[in-house]
């Protein structure tokens, strides 16, 4: 058996616990322990011989750690954290703004090239999963179009922004696919559809005693990245509602690519996922990566990466041999 990949997390909200568990089913690894920012001490970890520290202990342990797989938000966190950390440690995160991922990347990728670390960065559904059946149903069918729809599905990004506005005590988001834009392109018809008419986004949102109802709707439904090229419902409940009726955090969606081979044939490829929870599927799918950019350091290539350049067989705990022999 090879030595175990010690992986260390770095936030340890929803993501960071689904973390945790995946760790718990890959035989070839092994959990240093979770970082955090909060008092140790405050945190109870899923599993009780999981070890909590200060995110200031990071550094001294750094010859424990191989990958650190970080959780924290796309929004303010993994901008800062992920060429921070990069510069030491070879990292995985699950940036998800697709708008700012090329300077994510440059960033990212100075630091980890300065640092001789690797660091693997968007992984997760989307992107990840989905980013790649984006580029083979494009390669597969040049004369074609692609069609990505999400949900109806609790977007941990999305409800991250909204409880990042002033005035938020708390808050979801769901994401919503329009069900004539996804059957008219499953029928092959390639419809021109606008970004509003693919999706709706359904916010429920707990307000802090004295914030203005109308400031934090406006704020919402005009955030750049998020919400301002969407119609965008915001429902304000109570935080027992909240607790009661938002706690499950469902998600999915598909990849469509339809286009035409030969003198017309029409030709449609659909990768779906239909999650119970969007944060351990993530989780699961860093965890996998974190198994990759650990193989990527050790072979000496350094810098960052993204899910395009990373060969599939480097996700699976097995060998070559038994892939091709097994799976292929």
């Amino acid at each position: 058996m090879h030595t175990p990949i010690r992986i260390g997390i770095v936030g340890y909200g929803n993501l960071g616990r689904g973390v945790e568990s995946a760790i718990a089913k890959n035989a070839d690894m092994t959990l240093v322990g979770v970082f955090t920012r909060r008092d140790p001490a405050s945190v109870a970890p899923r599993h009780p011989d999981t070890r909590v520290f200060a995110h200031d202990e990071l550094e001294a342990r750094a010859d424990e750690i191989d990958v650190l797989v970080l959780c924290g938000g796309s929004k303010s966190d993994l901008p800062l954290q992920s060429p921070a950390l990069a510069a030491h440690f070879t990292i995985v995160d699950s940036f998800d703004t697709h708008a700012r991922i090329p300077e994510h990347f440059t960033a990212v990728d100075a630091a980890a090239r300065a640092g001789a670390t690797t660091a693997v960065i968007s992984t997760g559904w989307d992107p990840g999963m989905f980013s790649i059946n984006r580029v083979i149903g494009e390669a597969l069918l040049p004369d074609g179009d692609t069609y990505t729809f999400w949900g109806r599905g609790l977007s941990q990004g999305h409800s991250d922004a909204i409880r990042g506005v002033a005035g938020v005590a708390g808050g979801v988001q769901y994401t919503v696919p329009s069900d004539a834009a996804v059957d008219a392109v499953r029928a092959g018809t390639r419809p021109v559809l606008s970004t509003r008419q693919k999706h709706t986004r359904e916010c429920f949102v707990v307000l802090e005693a004295g914030a203005d109802a109308a400031t934090v709707r406006e704020a919402i439904v005009t955030m750049p990245h998020y919400f301002d090229e969407y119609d965008t419902t915001v429902t304000f409940i109570s935080a027992e509602e909240l607790a009661r009726d938002h706690a499950a955090m469902p998600h999915g969606g598909f990849v469509i690519r339809s286009g035409s081979t030969g003198d017309g044939n029409a030709q449609v490829i659909e990768y779906g996922l239909t999650l119970a929870s969007n944060p351990e599927f993530t989780a699961s799918v860093l965890v996998a990566y974190a198994r990759a950019a650990h193989r990527l350091h050790a072979a000496g290539q350094h810098g960052a990466h993204t899910v395009f350049d990373i060969a599939p067989g480097l996700l699976s705990p097995k060998s070559p041999e038994a892939l091709r022999a097994e799976l292929l």
